[in-house]
């Protein structure tokens, strides 16, 4: 009897015990508040980098004006962009090296600097080399702003709120590229285009410069980390050459195809690839046997991660590819102006800017797979519709069909990194912050460069620009774009089910 009390008291001790720590676990996650000044660090930093990418997106509705204005053919002008982005590719993989030798407002600091002053010369530029110039600086200013901002979430983030923290940051990416064409096309019809870089001027001076000043800090202490100057040459190398292979290819199909001369732009694009591919190798190669390579790569071994990352590079094809493809089909075979033709963009723009945040608070509380699967299966009904309409479209049809797409696209994407990253040891997600990056970069060119070719071969043949036969191509051109865009995402899908199934059974292992 004695036994049995002593029994029956030591199992409600210990079951008192167990159920008082479950309650104090659970008060701690729920006291894992974020602190204030996280919050105005990554609003601080994250508008640098929607800025960067506002004025990339802004820049290709502005086409046509910059033509008359420089004098320029659709080629030339077309640098602008390409050139732009090829700098923010070639400047991401720098972030790893800078995270760690750099402290956060050293950065901060800069990237305004770089902000700024790139601003200063779109505005007073009066020649198209000079407008370049200004465009390699804005560049390198994103590309330092992005990854800082992604560090800074990572970094000194309460665990339970990482998901949606990274929702909050994903604003920058997604929403920024899909508002750039209304924004543009609502400025080049009451203004002149440099008015875009008046007002952004004092937006970084008077709100996110203040506020990072106050806002950025340094929780990890810096490294005397070394740069391989010949790792950097080489992935830059890799990065503009399959950028401009990517480019090139693409005029050289559509003059090809219209019956024009290809021959230059054909051999530009194999040099191109060839010259890419060669340094990318290299860049790998080299960076296994560096003792302090640029970018640490042995967590890519890891198929899990790996699988994530050729998801997290598919979706922006699409997801930024999408800007470019509605507003041409809306000019080109619906007959809208510019304005509207970017206006269509902004319901998915909108619902986006909702449920980035809504989509990592859901992977906080569920886990990866319900909330990532659940968005890109909602995602793809958009180019699905959009493909059985294509030839039936209407202005609205069109921007509620895209409204689809940015719902789940917007819910989804920021946690396929989140995911990712979360699964390689904290002292590499710098590095990988980094490759993320630069693959979403090289994403969003590959998908402008793709779709626009695409569009290209329909329109070829078809009469002069305006006319019945021209419409009815890029309808034609548009639903070979969906087509393409539902294979993209199926493809991701299937690489993010790979994944999860390589996960579970690592953890039925456990």
């Amino acid at each position: 009897m004695e036994e049995r009390n002593i029994t029956t008291t030591t199992a409600a001790t210990e079951s008192q015990a167990i159920t008082t720590n479950a309650g104090t676990q659970e008060a701690a996650i729920s006291d894992e508040r974020i602190p204030g000044k996280l919050i105005g660090a990554i609003v601080a930093v994250g508008s640098l980098a929607f800025i960067g990418i506002l004025t990339e997106t802004v820049m290709t509705v502005l086409f046509p004006q910059l033509m008359r204005e420089f004098n320029v053919d659709t080629a030339t002008v077309q640098w602008i962009t390409t050139i732009y982005l090829l700098v923010v590719a070639a400047t991401m993989p720098l972030s790893s090296y800078l995270n760690r030798r750099f402290k956060h407002r050293t950065l901060f600091l800069a990237a305004v600097a770089l902000a700024v002053l790139g601003s200063l010369i779109m505005i007073v530029g009066h020649a198209f080399p000079v407008i370049l110039i200004a465009r390699v600086i804005q560049g390198m200013g994103s590309g330092v702003a992005t990854p800082l901002m992604i560090n800074i979430i990572l970094e000194q983030s309460p665990k339970s709120k990482v998901g949606r923290l990274m929702g909050v940051g994903s604003l920058a990416i997604t929403v920024a590229p899909a508002i750039g064409p209304t924004v543009g096309g609502a400025v080049s019809s009451i203004l002149p285009w440099r008015a875009i870089f008046v007002i952004v001027i004092p937006i970084i001076l008077l709100v996110s410069l203040p506020v990072g000043l106050k806002c950025v800090e340094q929780h990890r202490p810096t490294e005397e980390a070394r740069l391989n100057s010949l790792q950097f040459v080489s992935i830059v190398l890799a990065l503009c050459g399959l950028v401009m292979f990517l480019n090139q290819a693409g005029v050289a199909v559509s003059a090809a195809v219209s019956g024009g001369s290809a021959t230059v732009s054909a051999v530009f694009a194999v040099v191109s690839l060839i010259v890419g591919l060669g340094a990318l190798l290299f860049f790998g190669w080299s960076s296994k046997r560096s003792f302090s390579p640029l970018i640490r790569l042995g967590w890519l071994r890891d198929p899990m991660v790996l699988l994530h990352l050729i998801a997290y590079m598919l979706l922006p094809i699409v997801g930024i590819g999408f800007g470019y493809v509605i507003t041409n089909v809306a000019q080109l075979s619906l007959g809208t102006s510019a304005f509207l033709s970017g206006a269509l963009v902004l319901p998915g723009a909108l619902i986006g800017a909702f449920f980035a945040p809504v989509g990592g608070m859901l992977y906080d509380r569920f886990g990866p797979v319900r909330p990532i699967l659940g968005a890109f299966f909602a995602a793809i009904c958009g180019p699905i519709l959009l493909l059985v309409f294509s030839m039936r479209l209407t202005p609205v049809t069109l921007a509620g069909f895209y409204f689809i797409f940015g719902f789940g696209y917007s819910l989804g994407f920021s946690n396929i990194m989140t995911n990712a990253l979360r699964n390689i040891a904290p002292q590499f997600m710098p590095d990988g912050n980094a490759v993320f990056n630069t693959c979403l970069q090289f994403g969003g060119a590959a998908g402008t460069a793709l779709f626009s070719t695409i569009l290209s071969v329909a329109q070829a043949g078809a009469g002069e620009e305006g006319g019945a036969t021209f419409r009815h191509a890029t309808a034609v051109g548009g639903s070979w774009t969906f087509a393409t865009m539902i294979g993209i995402v199926a493809i991701a899908i299937c690489c993010l089910i790979a994944a999860f199934r390589i996960g579970a059974k690592r953890n039925s292992r456990l």
